[in-house]
C-alpha cells in the first residue's frame, strides 16, 4: 500500500540508534571499554561525537591508521559490552505509535540502521513494531555505513520509491550527511540531533506533519 496524499512522502527512512530507541549511551560506553581494553583510550566525548556510523568509519574517524590493526578486536569487544546491557534498551516514548500513524498513512516505514545483524536483532526486539515496518536495511546490506549513502540507497531500492518521494528521520550529523548524499527529499530531525532543529521541527510531534513537502520537492538539489 502506498499513500496517496500528494503532501506525504512514499517512504520514510527511520533510523533506530537514538532514534526510536534510547541506545547512545550505551554504545557511548562499550566502545569507550573496548577502546581500553586494546590500550587505546578514547575521550568518551569523540565517542560520542562518532556514534551513528557504522563500525568500520567509526574506528577510522576515532583511531585512524590503527583501525585495520584493531578493528576485528575492538568490534568484538563493543558486541561483548554493548550485549552486557542490552536489558536497558528502551524504545523512545511514543516511537511505536509514530511508527503505526506512518504505516496507517500507506507511508512505508524503512528502518535504515548502521547496526550490524547482532544488534540490529535486539533493536528490532525492543523495538516490536514488525506489524508496522516495511522494509529493513542494515550494516550488511552494503560495503560501506553512514555517512556513506550506501545504506540509504539501498533502502530506497528495497522499497522501490525515488529520493524525491522519501525523507529521513535521524538524530544525528551522519544521518543528515548520508540523506544529503543519497538526495533524499529532507531530513526531520530527532531531538537528540546535534543539529540545529528546522522551524518546522521544533513541536515534539513535527513528525507526524509534512507542511513543507511541496516546497522541499521544489527546491531540493538537481
Amino acid at each position: 500500500m502506498t499513500s496517496d496524499n500528494p503532501t506525504r512522502p512514499q517512504a520514510v527512512l527511520f533510523d533506530i540508534d537514538g532514534t526510536l530507541v534510547d541506545s547512545n549511551y550505551l554504545h557511548v560506553d562499550a566502545w569507550s571499554r573496548a577502546f581500553v581494553a586494546v590500550g587505546h583510550s578514547v575521550a568518551a566525548w569523540r565517542v560520542h561525537r562518532a556514534i551513528g556510523m557504522g563500525s568500520a568509519e567509526l574506528l577510522a574517524a576515532l583511531v585512524g591508521d590503527d583501525a585495520e590493526q584493531i578493528a576485528d578486536e575492538v568490534k568484538r569487544l563493543h558486541g561483548v559490552y554493548l550485549a552486557e546491557s542490552a536489558s536497558l534498551l528502551r524504545p523512545f516514548e511514543r516511537a511505536r505509535e509514530l511508527l503505526r500513524t506512518v504505516a496507517a498513512w500507506g507511508t512505508q516505514v524503512v528502518l535504515a540502521t548502521s547496526a550490524d545483524p547482532n544488534e540490529l536483532e535486539h533493536l528490532l526486539r525492543v523495538l516490536d513494531s514488525d506489524e508496522s515496518v516495511s522494509v529493513v536495511t542494515s550494516a550488511a546490506d552494503v560495503d560501506a555505513a553512514k555517512p556513506n549513502p550506501d545504506l540509504l540507497n539501498a533502502a530506497l531500492e528495497k522499497a522501490g520509491v525515488s529520493a524525491a518521494d522519501a525523507v529521513m528521520l535521524g538524530d544525528a550529523v551522519w544521518d543528515v550527511q548520508a540523506a544529503g548524499h543519497a538526495d533524499c527529499l529532507r531530513q526531520l530531525d530527532a531531538p537528540s540531533t546535534p543539529i540545529p532543529p528546522q522551524p518546522d521541527t521544533e513541536s515534539p510531534d513535527s513528525a507526524l506533519r509534512w507542511p513543507d513537502y511541496e516546497q522541499s520537492r521544489a527546491t531540493r538539489r538537481p
